[in-house]
């Protein structure tokens, strides 16, 4: 499974491709804001210290927008991957970008129906929102599910990546779903290496190993 760190925070991209965790990484003009950097240089120094997707955003509203801003970024580096919001507009804009051979990652999906769409669309990737789900007192994994099932069906090539996550479980039961990939932001991705057992062991090991020096 491709771990995808959500981040802007050139740093942090470091942090995770130093224990092989940065298959690729996912921004949004949330992430660029909070990150006070500028988006297009911001994308292409991720782009050149990973060899995996880097998701930029588009915000243009309408499919020729859409379509004119990812044609500016498939050409910052080879592997960015233009993120699309999933609607009317966007489904237009991904057929026409992935006929051109740009990749193309359709985001926001909150069902199995948008998730057909954006397979017939040709989208490269998908990201459906787990959290945001369980916050309005839906399964949000269950969600995954369908559209893993649904996607093996048919052989459909597009690749699903899981996107707000909230916990480590999250992280875990998409795995053992077979969902392609996550995108999580770096202290999650911290948070698999910690358990309190893992601590306590150690502690012991060390204590013990100052009695017998």
């Amino acid at each position: 499974m491709q771990v995808f760190v959500d981040t802007a925070e050139i740093e942090e991209v470091k942090k995770a491709k130093l224990i092989g965790l940065a298959d690729g990484v996912t921004t949004n003009p949330t992430l660029i804001h909070k990150s006070g950097r500028d988006f297009k240089k911001s994308i292409i120094e991720i782009a050149n210290l990973i060899e995996g997707p880097v998701f930029a955003e588009t915000v243009s509203e309408d499919a020729d927008g859409i379509v004119k801003e990812g044609r500016d970024m498939s050409k910052w580096a080879q592997n960015v991957v233009v993120k699309i919001p999933i609607n009317r507009a966007g489904l237009e804009a991904t057929r026409i970008l992935e006929t051109e051979g740009i990749r193309t990652a359709l985001t926001l999906v909150f069902s199995a129906g948008q998730a057909l769409l954006a397979a017939k669309a040709g989208a490269s990737f998908i990201c459906p929102f787990v959290g945001r789900l369980d916050d309005i007192g839906l399964q949000g994994l269950e969600l995954v599910r369908e559209i893993m099932d649904m996607y093996r069906n048919y052989d459909m090539e597009t690749e699903v990546i899981v996107a707000s996550l909230r916990t480590s479980n999250h992280i875990i039961e998409s795995a053992l779903i077979g969902a392609d990939g996550v995108t999580v932001p770096y202290k999650l991705i911290e948070s698999l290496a910690r358990h309190p057992l893992t601590d306590s062991g150690i502690k012991t090991f060390l204590d013990d190993w100052k009695k017998v020096r």
